[in-house]
């Protein structure tokens, strides 16, 4: 197959699922998508989708022919990546990417090296997904939990997530103070929405209170914690977040089981590039200052 065209609109069709959707991703018009579908089956001599009032399906056939077309994509994706990150100077995006309950703490970092570095553009995402370094979805990535242990990344030590378990002074007027942990099923629970969620102290928390008791439910760190200070529950905040808000009873000691490693990540072949390098000083120096 000599038309890569076609491939790669194949698969953007796939990802999409519509023509619009498709056209809209490559920056062509409708009857483009439509005319690379077409003239790809043609020569393949076998239908790739299935067309319905919804969109379009990929068929048996389309799928082997995708997988195929994903797997070149990623790669021209990851030499991007790369390319981005080769450059001697510090300039262009700097990608990098954390769970949210670290924006706090890296968004001053992240403006101070922008500042520094005038001809950068910081792009941020935080998350619960995995970044693939390995495709050029971040220049660094700021990881917790257990190290990871993908090929090809160098992996370093960066801090420990410090956590409380807090209550606020609306929510203790109402329901008062647990007393002690073996108080805590009598009390309502603010919580991640993500039942399989990573972060030891969620799951110390579903282990010592039954499901009922968590009464509200959010997808990120910074929802919980509005929903925290609203009183709807007691809740785990960052001890950063802590500083912040004074109105804030713990309610128990910290257990060193609800800490959480965070690792810095970044790829082999991007980790001595001067932006990489450049932003990892900034980023050790500053944390050294305040505790996390």
């Amino acid at each position: 197959m000599d038309n890569w065209d076609e491939i790669r609109t194949a698969y953007q069709v796939a990802r999409k699922g519509t023509v619009s959707g498709a056209a809209e991703q490559l920056g062509v018009h409708h009857a483009t998508v439509i005319r690379h579908i077409d003239a790809l089956e043609s020569r393949l001599g076998v239908k790739l989708f299935q067309r319905h009032a919804r969109g379009y399906t990929a068929t048996e056939a389309g799928q082997d022919l995708l997988q195929v077309a994903k797997a070149t994509d990623d790669q021209f994706t990851q030499l991007a990546g790369r390319i981005r990150g080769q450059g001697e100077g510090v300039s262009g995006d700097l990608l990098v990417t954390s769970v949210d309950g670290l924006s706090r703490m890296l968004t001053p970092i992240l403006v101070a090296f922008q500042e520094q570095n005038p001809d950068i553009t910081v792009r941020y995402q935080t998350g619960d997904r995995l970044f693939r370094l390995e495709y050029g979805e971040a220049h660094v990535a700021i990881r917790a939990g257990a190290m990871p242990e993908e090929p090809d990344n160098v992996v370093q030590p960066f801090l420990s997530l410090d956590v409380a378990l807090v209550a606020s002074a609306a929510y203790i007027a109402r329901h008062g103070l647990p007393d002690g942990e073996g108080d805590l099923q009598n009390h309502w629970f603010v919580a991640s929405d993500d039942e399989n969620s990573r972060a030891p102290f969620q799951r110390w928390l579903r282990g010592v209170v039954s499901d009922d008791r968590i009464k509200y439910r959010a997808n990120d760190n910074r929802n919980m914690l509005d929903a925290i200070l609203a009183g709807a529950g007691i809740g785990f905040v960052g001890a950063h977040d802590l500083a912040n808000h004074p109105e804030l009873t713990e309610v128990m000691p910290r257990l060193d089981t609800w800490a959480a490693p965070l690792w810095l990540v970044t790829h082999v072949d991007l980790h001595r590039t001067t932006k990489v390098q450049a932003f990892l000083r900034i980023l050790k120096d500053q944390v050294r200052k305040p505790a996390l």
